[in-house]
């Protein structure tokens, strides 16, 4: 058996590690069901009945995206109880529902495209959902801004940084939040927090926008 030297072996191995549960989460945010079903499990405990009524989905379509999750470590189960003969089961998510910097570097080219677009299909879907219910101005000061802008470099670097910084922050409120309601016995309500910063075409190569149903061409 190898000496490990200078503790090098244990790096390697975290890094192997590393790569393992990357690939996992890689291949659970892969589809837009399982993104929206890890997300649904990040916050509360909930099994594959509940979760294809909430998504509108058939049970058996999310069942089998809850056991890809589960065969992805990214789910555990926590419980079982009995429902007109049979057992519902129970999960909640054991990983985030997002790639870091780091991460989203090692991805293949051919990859990130995909990821994007469920991701955002997803951020599209809960904006919508959000929208149609009338929570999403319910909150007088809720946030909504886009800002458009022309950086170098340095100022594209410097806006990564920046968007970093804010989840960081966003993570820490959000666990702050949790341990207040563990202590008070309260539920709290859901919000969804979206950071972006994107390269835009220029308006030169911008592909045309069909108009919306209703609206005259």
């Amino acid at each position: 058996m190898a000496t490990p030297e200078n503790g090098k072996s244990g790096e390697h191995a975290k890094v192997a590690s590393r790569e393992v549960v990357d690939q996992q989460l890689i291949k659970a945010l892969a589809h837009p069901v399982r993104a929206q079903a890890l997300s649904i499990l990040n916050e509360r405990v909930a099994s594959p009945n509940e979760i294809a009524k909430e998504l509108d989905q058939g049970v058996g379509h999310v069942s089998y995206h809850i056991n890809v999750l589960k065969q992805c470590e990214c789910i555990e189960l926590v419980g079982t109880e009995p429902r007109r003969g049979a057992v519902e089961h129970y999960y909640r998510a054991t990983t985030r529902i997002f790639l870091d910097d780091e991460e989203w570097r090692r991805l293949p080219a051919s990859v990130r495209p995909g990821m994007s677009a469920s991701l955002l299909q997803n951020v599209v879907d809960d904006a919508g959902d959000a929208l149609s219910s009338g929570t999403f101005d319910a909150r007088e000061d809720r946030h909504l801004a886009w800002t458009k802008m022309i950086v170098d470099d340095a100022g594209w670097t410097e806006l990564n940084e920046a968007m970093a910084e804010t989840l960081e922050r966003v993570l820490q409120i959000q666990n702050g939040a949790a341990a207040r309601l563990r202590e008070a016995g309260e539920a709290g309500f859901q919000v969804s927090a979206v950071t972006m910063a994107y390269e835009t075409p220029a308006e030169g190569d911008r592909r045309p926008v069909p108009p919306m149903d209703g609206a005259e061409s």
